[in-house]
């Protein structure tokens, strides 16, 4: 990427959200932070209202607008593909919200990109895994609460013991993963976090109690639990042409978090199984490079050795 592109990049960065960091700014452009503080400056140049505080981070001053940006057609099309999935795996108002975003942001697009978007829209589609749950309608209910930090009432169905209980919890965040979307949340009744499936909650509602409690955030909750459960690292590079291909299948295998290093997106996972991971890896490793563990290129290489001493 360009410098041009690169300023006008994180000018867009810093009009979506309060206060971004400079750090953040130089893990995704994979710069140093004296080229951050140089673009910020150029940007401050240019008549910028940017405000930086030591230690915080930069924010564009409050009521500070810019025209709309412009959508490359690959980015028009994400959103597409984005629309597509969310259909499917999210619950009615999660999907209602995002169908009222759609319109904004077509609203927007040139023509060309609109065009472009009704013309492929019959091209893309995603299918509903058939042992994939349906979910009630409390994603957007339980994420309000979260930001509000509002206790909540719900009555689950533990599957373990077959048993209906009633419980107030304090959540946390929600992924997905396997075909489901789960719930983390500190249960008061147990006195301890818990994983709840959204589909097991058969009724849930936001009571009037605030809670204070500093609870870790959800990827650090999430990389404990993995230690506990001796859940394995696994950090591969893909390629960007490929990338895409891949945002749905990485769920099911453990997907925690990804960043772009030059022309490549780095992918973290945490599996439970090597083996597994190994041969969904191998669906698309001529494209890809694996960076950690080393058991991994190991049993790869032995699978592929098989395959050859086989078919050859």
């Amino acid at each position: 990427m360009n410098r041009i592109d690169r300023i006008s990049a994180i000018l867009i960065q810093l009009q979506s959200r309060r206060v971004v960091k400079a750090a953040d700014i130089a893990e995704r452009f994979n710069i140093s932070l004296r080229t951050v503080y140089r673009d910020v400056r150029t940007l401050e140049e240019a008549g910028i209202p940017i405000i930086g505080e030591a230690g915080v981070g930069y924010s564009i001053m409050d009521g500070y607008r810019l025209p709309p940006v412009a959508f490359t057609k690959e980015e028009a099309t994400a959103f597409l593909t984005a629309e597509k999935f969310i259909e499917k795996l999210t619950d009615a108002s999660t999907v209602a919200n995002h169908k009222s975003a759609m319109y904004k942001i077509k609203a927007i697009l040139r023509n060309a990109e609109k065009d472009l978007l009704e013309d492929i829209d019959s091209n893309i589609h995603v299918f509903k895994n058939r042992s994939q749950a349906t979910h009630n309608d409390y994603i957007q209910t339980i994420l309000n609460s979260i930001s509000q930090k509002q206790v909540l009432c719900i009555d689950y169905f533990a599957n373990h013991s077959q048993e209906h209980t009633k419980r107030e919890i304090e959540p946390v965040g929600i992924f997905f993963m396997d075909g489901y979307w789960h719930l983390i949340a500190y249960c008061l009744l147990r006195k301890d976090y818990r994983d709840f499936r959204i589909d097991r909650i058969k009724n849930l509602s936001v009571t009037d109690k605030l809670y204070s409690n500093q609870h870790p955030t959800l990827k650090a909750y999430i990389a404990q639990t993995a230690k506990e459960k001796h859940l394995e690292t696994v950090i591969i590079k893909v390629d960007k042409e490929i990338h895409a291909n891949l945002s749905y299948q990485k769920y099911w295998s453990g997907f925690v978090s990804e960043k772009t290093v030059g022309d490549m997106i780095e992918m973290i996972f945490l599996t439970v199984s090597l083996e597994g991971f190994a041969r969904w890896y191998m669906m698309f490793g001529d494209r890809a490079e694996i960076l950690q563990p080393d058991s991994l290129k190991e049993r790869v290489k032995t699978i592929t050795q098989a395959i050859l001493q086989k078919n050859l």
